[in-house]
Formats: C-alpha cells, structure tokens, sequence
C-alpha cells in the first residue's frame, strides 16, 4: 500500500509541476486532478482485469500484472490451485468410498428421504433385478414388489431385517435375502440386503444332522437295552442267550461303524489338504481293495452260493503313484467297492478299472450290474444320511455316511465324484485325478526323483 500511495503522489507532483508551469496555480491544481484521475483509470482497469479472470475460473488465463494487483492475483491463482486440488482429493476419495461399495458382496442402495434410489451398487442389481441408471429416481416400493417388504416399509419399524426371496431364486436352487433399512443424514435410508442362503441351508444341514444321527443311534441303543432287559430278567437256554448275545454285538458294531464314520467325517473337514509329496503306489492299495472285496462278497452271498463276479485291474495296469493320504483313499475306494458288492444281488458282476489319460490325468472307476437308481435320487447319494431304501442299507451294514466319505476325501485329493445309472442295467462311480496327483512308478522313476 505505501508503494500505491507513494506512485499517487509523485504522478500528482509531476502533473501538478507540469500545469504549474502551464498556468501556475490553476494548471497545477488541474495537473493534481489529472494524475488522480488518471491513476485511478489505471488501477480500475487492473481490478477490471483481475476480476474477469476470477469470474472465467480458469488458473491458466490469470492476468500477468506488478504491484498491489499481481501480488492479489498471485495470492488468488494459489489459493484456486489449492481448493482444485482439495476438490479432486475429495472427489478422488468419494470415488474410492464408491469403489469399495461396489465391491462388496452385499446389496447396497442409497435413498433419498422418499424413498427413491439415489445410487446402488453390482449386488444390488443383481439381486433385486435392479437397472443403476434407468431406475434411479425411481421408487424403491415400485421396484422390489414383495408384500413382505411393502409391509416393512410401510410400517417404518427397521429394527430387524426381513427376509425376502431373491430375483432368480427357483425351487431348485432357492435364494435367501436379508434386507434391512438404516437411517443416515436428513432422512435418508440405506438399504442394506446380504445372501443368507448359505447359512439358511448350513443350519438346515446341521438340523438334519443331528435329528439323524439321533435317530441312528437311537434305534441300536433300544435295540441293545431291551436285549439286556431281556437277559437280566429272563431264563435263557443257552442257544437262545447266544442268540440275543449275537444280535447285541451287531447293533453295537453298527453303533461303532456310525461313530466312527462321523470322526473320520469330522478329521476330513477339520485337517488340511493332502500334501503332493507323499507318494501311495497304486498296486498294493487296490490289491488291498480287492482281498476286502472278496471277504465281504463271500460273506453276503454264502448262503446264496452264487459269489460276484470281482474284476480289478492288474499290477502290471496299476505302474502309477498317487499323491495324497494313503489311509483316506483306501477308505475312498474300498467304500465304493462295498457299495457295488452290498447293492448287487448275488452273481452279479462289479468291475474295477484304472484308466490313465493323455493328459497325464486318469480315472477311477466302479461298475456294477445291480439294481441301478432311480435318477431323481442321483443328486442326493453323497448327502449325509441319504438313503433310497433304508431297510436294505439296514440290512446290508450300511451307515448312510459313505459316499459323504467319499466324497470330500476326493476333493481333497482334486476329483469329483461322477455317477452314472440305469434302472436295471447297474451303476459306475467314477473319479477323475488331476495330473499334478500322479506319476508313473518304477524304480527308474524313483532314483530319477
């Protein structure tokens, strides 16, 4: 300011000087308003300047001017460089919030304070058959038809979610949504929805488990107390106590195939996966397989005197190693292998094969020529308890658990387990390992590695 006032005045000496010699007394005091007038032009045409460069917002066309004027617009230029710049962090950030909304796995709609859609992410979309850009604005009460969540939002009590079906739930493949409202800001509302289906079918799972196997071990232990009630209070011959004797060690041998089903169950889930290093040759384990299948074919068709037909491969077919647990493949395979014996009638025929790939894959199979299954029960042999005809799993020692075994022991090792079946024609259970599981055996091989 002392520079601005200092230029007023010597602009006036020097026109005041300038009129003074014009005209003395008058001239000088017209020089004195000249320069104030002329300085005054020149500092509003600054100010002009200055102030359409603040109305253009545009920092690259700021006006190049000295003194009092280019310091404000020096000052001005940094301080529109700043706000900008605060501006896009802030709108950078808001995009990240964004970002991390539309990555969630749970539906999120934003609404206004009437209940229209404001901004909602993927999930959302996808679950309530939402469109981001066609239904905003829209009304989320117009949009998600359900009475149940008419009713929710109508009655504005959002304490507790409510339950809803999702837009592609069918009866095969039923679909569970949780949807609750939460207020924010001036009266607006998140709605917040979460896939429970899940969790839905995990707690029907677990119910079912523990009514079954309540019921399973139930039925031996009344088996077994009314046998000692019957012993402790009646005189038996000794046939007759033999009899009732052997009748209690078989319902306690299926209590204890049922327990222990359930802990190697319980160890598959809670143990970690088989390691690639610990190598099973193939020609032991299946030669174990078939003396097991042998021993029970002859049990169960000893009466009958029409033995299966057992046909497994041979050592000089089986030159491959397996990587996984030796003790869980065994269980694997010999359970396929005495399902094929118990459900196929005396002289029947079960076939084991091993069949390697070009890939370096190969397959497991068991084929048999019983009764076949019906295809409605297909998908549901590997559930837990799942039986077609419960009598004849009865009779033929059955616990219900073992193509659950099965089943996760060849996840485990990186199969599936595919059926295939025919009424009257018999059924093959198949199993296809990876080849990152397999290796040819062979001494050769073995000093190689």
């Amino acid at each position: 300011m002392t520079w601005r006032g200092l230029a007023l005045a010597l602009a006036q000496v020097a026109l005041g000087a300038l009129g003074w010699w014009l005209g003395q007394a008058w001239g000088a005091l017209a020089g004195v308003v000249l320069a104030s007038w002329l300085w005054l032009a020149w500092d509003m045409w600054h100010a002009r300047k200055l102030l359409l460069w603040l109305r253009s917002t545009e920092l690259p066309l700021a006006p190049s001017m000295s003194g009092v004027w280019g310091e404000l617009a020096t000052r001005m230029r940094r301080w529109l460089r700043l706000d900008a710049q605060q501006v896009q962090q802030s709108e950078q950030r808001l995009q990240d919030i964004f970002s991390a909304l539309q990555a969630s796995p749970n539906g999120l709609i934003l609404l206004d304070a009437t209940g229209h859609i404001e901004w909602c992410n993927q999930t959302a979309e996808q679950q309530f058959g939402l469109d981001a850009e066609r239904d905003l604005q829209q009304s989320i009460g117009n949009l998600v038809r359900d009475p149940a969540f008419s009713a929710y939002w109508t009655r504005h009590d959002f304490v507790q979610p409510v339950l809803l079906q999702g837009r592609d739930s069918t009866p095969g493949r039923p679909m569970r949504l949780s949807v609750q409202l939460y207020a924010y800001g001036d009266g607006r509302h998140l709605l917040l929805s979460r896939d429970i289906t899940a969790l839905e079918q995990a707690e029907a799972m677990r119910r079912d488990f523990v009514a079954n196997v309540s019921h399973e071990i139930r039925t031996p232990l009344t088996v077994l107390l009314g046998f000692v009630e019957t012993l402790q209070t009646l005189p038996l011959e000794e046939g007759e106590r033999k009899r009732y004797l052997s009748l209690m060690a078989q319902q306690a041998a299926r209590m204890q195939s049922l327990v222990q089903d359930l802990l190697t169950l319980s160890r598959l889930e809670g143990s970690p996966w088989p390691a690639r290093d610990d190598w099973i040759p193939l020609a032991p384990l299946l030669s174990q397989c078939e003396d097991e299948a042998s021993a029970l074919s002859d049990m169960l068709t000893r009466k009958a005197g029409a033995p299966h037909a057992l046909v497994f491969p041979t050592a000089a077919a089986l030159q491959s190693d397996l990587a996984g647990v030796s003790a869980e493949l065994h269980s694997a395979f010999s359970n396929l292998i005495s399902n094929a014996i118990r459900y196929t009638p005396p002289g029947g025929s079960i076939t084991v094969r091993w069949q390697p790939h070009a890939d370096g894959s190969a397959t497991f199979s068991v084929q048999d020529s019983g009764r076949g299954i019906d295809p409605e029960h297909v998908g549901r042999l590997t559930e837990r308890f799942y039986r077609i005809d419960r009598s004849r799993s009865r009779e033929t020692g059955g616990t219900g658990l073992g193509l659950a075994i099965v089943k996760h022991v060849l996840q485990r090792h990186g199969a599936q387990l595919h059926i295939a079946s025919v009424l009257g024609q018999g059924s093959t259970f198949s199993a296809t390992f990876p080849a990152g599981r397999l290796r040819p055996h062979g001494p050769a091989y073995a000093a190689q590695a």
